[in-house]
C-alpha cells in the first residue's frame, strides 16, 4: 500500500462513516476495510501512517491544535494529528501547510462556537487492529523508527502568549480566543 492507495482507504473510510467529521468513527471503518486487504497490505499501511504523523509534525499546526483544543500535550497532538488524518488528503495537505486555514472548516467552526476537541485516537491504531482483525495476532515489529523532524525554532514559544497566537495564526485565534 502506498500513499496514495492509503488516501483512498480514508476516501472510502469517510464515505462509510457515519460521521466523517469523527476521527473515531472514521478509523473503525478504515479499520475494517484495511482487514478485508491482504496483510502485507496492512503492515505497510502502519509504515504510511506513520509517515504522516511524521509529516504534519511541525510547531505550527501543533499551534494550531493548541488553539483549537485549548491545550495540547504530546498525546493531544498525536490525537489532532490523528484526526487530521481522517478528515482525508486535501485538508490534510493544506492544513500542514497552512494551520491556519484550518478556520475554513465547518467542523472547526462548529469546535469552536460548542467546545468540543478534534481528536482521533482512533486513527492511530488502525493497522494494529486491522491486523489483529485479519490474523488474530499483532501487527509484526516494525524495523523502522519514526523519525520526526526537528521542530522550527522560531516557533519556539508560549503557546498561552494570545497576542503571539493571533499573529501567527490570525483566523483561528479569532475563532477560539476572541
Amino acid at each position: 500500500m502506498n500513499k496514495d492507495q492509503f488516501w483512498q482507504l480514508i476516501e472510502a473510510a469517510r464515505h462509510q462513516a457515519s460521521n466523517p467529521n469523527n476521527g473515531d468513527a472514521v478509523a473503525r471503518e478504515a479499520t475494517s476495510l484495511l482487514a478485508s486487504r491482504p496483510v502485507e497490505e496492512i503492515v505497510v499501511a502502519e509504515e504510511v501512517l506513520w509517515d504522516l504523523m511524521a509529516d504534519s509534525y511541525t510547531n505550527p499546526l501543533w499551534a494550531a491544535a493548541y488553539i483549537v483544543n485549548g491545550g495540547c500535550s504530546d498525546d493531544g497532538f498525536d490525537y489532532f494529528r490523528g484526526w487530521l488524518i481522517a478528515q482525508g488528503r486535501e485538508v490534510f495537505e493544506r492544513a500542514v501547510a497552512d494551520p491556519d486555514d484550518l478556520a475554513e472548516l465547518p467542523i472547526v467552526q462548529a469546535s469552536a462556537a460548542d467546545g468540543f476537541d478534534l481528536e482521533g485516537e482512533g486513527m492511530l491504531v488502525i493497522a494494529w487492529h486491522a491486523h489483529i482483525s485479519a490474523t488474530g495476532n499483532q501487527l509484526p515489529a516494525s524495523p523502522g523508527t519514526i523519525r520526526y523532524p526537528e521542530l522550527d525554532p522560531a516557533w519556539n514559544f508560549d503557546f498561552d502568549d494570545r497576542s503571539e497566537m493571533t499573529r501567527r495564526l490570525p483566523r483561528l485565534a479569532a475563532l477560539y480566543l476572541e
